[in-house]
């Protein structure tokens, strides 16, 4: 088998209808995963089963918003009548949350990021591990957090802390499912270009440049590998990790 074959394995990216989600997508397509993609938007999961599709991938996309507990049982449970398993998953799904300083964000805005971007990945994190011990299966479970839940992100405090957050997930889950084979790491990305950050201005994206040891801004592309890696059997010794993946960002001194 070749090392980072994932034949025979299915796939699920919350949040797969897009950016990062969907060059995880990519990566997982050609390195030979059946993938499923969850994501609010039809239209978003139509074009990118056809992307997928086209490069000769055997995929299916289910609405699901996965704030909702209930919506993610059933979107699951679809998911499992198309492909009947799922042996990867990439708790993907998430978004930037109210910006301003903390004093000034009310009850909802707060409920809503905790939600968006950790209550999400343990409601689909249940699921998928549900599903892994009842079949006693070997399991890759994979959540995007970012390198704001490391550093100090002024003004997107509910970012950083559920970014944060879902690394001590990622720890605690290894330790509960490492003797079932089961492994549980967090990509952390830097800057990438994605819907998201083309919120940014031109000044912090020249920032960011300046900082990184390699000069250059991360692009969907480079998201693909490292999602190959933590999903195939190359990565079985590695759990609880975050692999922070930023051009050298985070190990500039200035």
């Amino acid at each position: 088998m070749e090392l980072f074959s994932l034949k025979g394995k299915v796939a699920l990216v919350t949040g797969g209808n897009g950016g990062i989600g969907l060059a995880y997508a990519r990566g997982l397509v050609k390195a030979g995963a059946k993938v499923a993609i969850w994501g609010r938007n039809t239209t978003k999961n139509e074009v990118a089963i056809k992307e997928l599709t086209e490069m000769g991938g055997d995929v299916a996309a289910f609405v699901c918003d996965v704030t909702d507990s209930e919506k993610v049982d059933t979107a699951f449970a679809e998911t499992m009548a198309h492909f009947g398993q799922v042996d990867i998953c990439f708790a993907n799904a998430g978004g930037g949350g109210p910006r301003g300083m903390l004093h000034q964000i009310e009850d909802a805005a707060w409920q809503g990021v905790l939600d968006l971007n950790l209550n999400s990945v343990v409601y689909t994190y249940r699921k998928v591990i549900t599903q892994l011990l009842e079949r006693k299966a070997a399991g890759k479970l994979i959540v995007t957090s970012s390198v704001a839940g490391l550093i100090g992100t002024g003004f997107a405090a509910g970012y950083s802390t559920t970014k944060s957050a879902v690394i001590g997930l990622t720890r605690a889950l290894a330790v509960e499912l490492g003797r079932n084979n089961i492994q549980v790491n967090a990509i952390l990305p830097g800057y990438v270009e994605t819907e998201m950050s083309l919120n940014t201005s031109d000044a912090f994206k020249a920032a960011v440049v300046r900082r990184s040891v390699s000069g250059k801004i991360g692009t969907l592309a480079d998201m693909e590998g490292i999602a190959v890696y933590l999903a195939s059997s190359a990565s079985n010794f590695m759990t609880g990790q975050s692999v922070i993946l930023d051009g050298g960002h985070m190990v500039h001194p200035m």
